[in-house]
């Protein structure tokens, strides 16, 4: 199947990625093309630009988590649905897992996906220097660098270099100049998030504007029809006997959810039900919630007013309801949290301990988790994930056992078998049976309440 594509990418992170990903996006959609977006790694904030722009949601390629048939289908089976499709890349295009591998990189998502890639250079303080960073991707190893876009470059200077970038066998697509009232400003957890930018349609759709002017958008969508067709399979996953609801927590607190989690959830045979923890007054009728990471510290005095919503969840796990917790939404089940202005404040009551903030990363990157004990899942299962927060908690758990990818191991997660809940944010597709084993639990749980079972 032909699916038109192209991966967005740079030497490093800070050259513009983002910035230029959402404007290119932003002019597809104005042609009136359908539009699918995606993001390389694990990041949960850039695909929430990109779906302000595509008005649908941006989904995660990550080839550590899946392995190549998966990452395809993860892909294609978006793809197929729109004209065309555009990845960002993450951090540089040939940094990967470790400090000297490209294992799990912009690259390695490119070649896996017989995806042209388009560099993004930065051009301010420099000229022809520009060309032997190019020169230098070029050739360091095996690629699919077909174009080069040049952030933060003028009009003359990138009309000077043009005939040598052709010459290299490159597609120069254009330059972006200096359009520094249209900057994505960072934050301690990336970049902020959409809904704090002031009039981001307006600003996605000025930029637009100026990228027409300044890139050959043509060209642009002609190399990323010039693809091989790109097959796959859905894989194999388990399917509860029975209906099971679940709960999953959405709103300005708790967004940081993959959209491939919950496919698979609902591939498994759940109905997902959400719910707000900031503005609903109890649950709803569900057999099982997810509390996914997000910012509950910048929420904090609003989450602890509602305590209806808090009293019911921890009244609900205490009478056995399943519940998976990751980041943030292990943060508000602790007795205690202190906000980004270092107020305290009561949180749900389900995990003892305070969560504060560290002032550094407390923990960062891939990590393979295993079970220490039988609980939610069977001891020897493994599944995949990652951490990224300033918040660190007094009781992180002990319960599972986290291997990073430079060796280091260290325990982690509170596991009853009922509740699971820690820092680490699990990919489902790295281990369908995880998921599946909580919608069993769910189902039990569900058969108690009714009496069924």
């Amino acid at each position: 199947m032909t699916l038109p594509r192209v991966l967005i990418t740079a030497p490093s992170s800070g050259s513009g990625k983002t910035l230029v990903t959402c404007g290119i996006l932003q002019a597809l959609v104005n042609r009136g093309l359908r539009v699918a977006s995606f993001k390389c790694g694990p990041d949960y904030i850039d695909p929430m630009f990109h779906s302000r722009v595509i008005g649908t949601r941006s989904k995660n390629l990550d080839p550590y988590f899946v392995d190549d048939p998966t990452l395809r289908y993860l892909f294609s089976r978006t793809a197929e649905e729109c004209d065309i499709s555009v990845i960002e890349g993450v951090m540089g295009f040939y940094d990967g897992i470790r400090v000297d591998s490209d294992e799990a990189s912009s690259c390695q998502v490119s070649l896996k996906l017989d995806t042209p890639a388009v560099l993004i250079i930065n051009g301010r303080g420099t000229s022809i220097s520009a060309l032997a960073v190019l020169k230098g991707f070029l050739e360091f190893r095996e690629n699919n660098i077909r174009g080069v876009i040049f952030n933060r470059m003028s009009k003359k200077v990138f009309d000077t270099l043009r005939p040598a970038v052709e010459a290299m066998g490159v597609r120069a697509l254009g330059y972006v100049p200096n359009v520094g009232d249209l900057v994505l400003e960072s934050r301690h957890l990336g970049l902020v998030m959409p809904s704090e930018i002031e009039e981001l349609r307006e600003k996605l759709n000025s930029l637009a504007e100026v990228l027409e002017g300044t890139l050959d958008i043509d060209a642009l969508i002609e190399l990323a029809g010039d693809v091989p067709d790109l097959e796959y399979t859905a894989p194999e996953v388990p399917r509860i006997d029975g209906p099971v609801r679940i709960g999953l927590a959405v709103d300005e607190t708790f967004c940081f959810t993959y959209e491939d989690n919950i496919e698979l959830l609902r591939r498994c045979g759940a109905e997902i039900v959400e719910f707000s923890p900031m503005h609903d007054a109890e649950l709803p009728d569900v057999d099982g919630i997810i509390l996914s990471g997000g910012y509950p510290e910048l929420h904090a005095a609003e989450l602890c007013a509602n305590r209806g919503m808090m009293d019911d969840i921890r009244r609900r796990i205490a009478d056995r309801m399943p519940c998976i917790a990751e980041c943030g939404g292990f943060m508000y089940l602790h007795e205690t949290m202190v906000d980004a202005e270092g107020a305290e404040h009561r949180m749900c009551g389900v995990i003892p301990g305070r969560v504060a903030n560290t002032g550094k990363l407390a923990r960062f990157g891939y990590v393979t988790l295993t079970p220490c004990h039988n609980g939610m899942v069977p001891k020897g299962t493994s599944v995949r994930g990652h951490e990224f927060h300033y918040w660190d908690s007094d009781n992180c758990g002990d319960s599972w056992s986290a291997l990073k990818t430079n060796g280091t191991e260290y325990l982690c997660m509170h596991d009853t078998g009922l509740l699971m809940a820690g820092y680490p944010h699990l990919y489902y597709y790295s281990n369908p049976e995880v998921p599946y084993r909580f919608l069993e639990r769910c189902r039990t749980y569900r058969g108690e309440r009714s009496g069924t079972q």
